[in-house]
């Protein structure tokens, strides 16, 4: 089987609420909280790596490009319940708490 690619679409690497993601047009990305309303559009610029889907050209910041990437903003919401529990044995100490991340799901519009 061959792969087919479009001849336009670039992968790119940002950086954003201190971790990075492989994103490419059209795709949804689940990012830590940032500011905005629903379907308000941002500017990411922390943009580390862009290359074409073929590998032919390819661009690396030192440590960023001075390019920027457009998203949309799609969903603000809070990530499923995780339950913490410390605990220390032979001293009858427990204790257990829930938290709940806040993240904003993005959709890049274009690179």
């Amino acid at each position: 089987m061959e792969k087919t690619v479009a001849k336009d679409s670039k992968i790119a690497i940002i950086r954003t609420g201190g971790k990075q993601y492989k994103v490419k047009e059209g795709s949804k990305v689940k990012v830590e909280k940032l500011e905005g309303e629903l379907e308000s559009k941002i500017i990411l610029e922390d943009v580390l790596f862009i290359s074409s889907a073929d590998g032919e050209t390819i661009e690396i910041g030192t440590p960023v490009l001075d390019k920027k990437i457009e998203a949309k903003i799609i969903k603000q919401a809070r990530a499923p319940k995780i339950r913490v529990v410390k605990y220390k044995n032979k001293t009858r100490y427990h204790k257990a708490y829930g938290h709940r991340q806040h993240f904003t799901e993005l959709e890049i519009t274009k690179i």
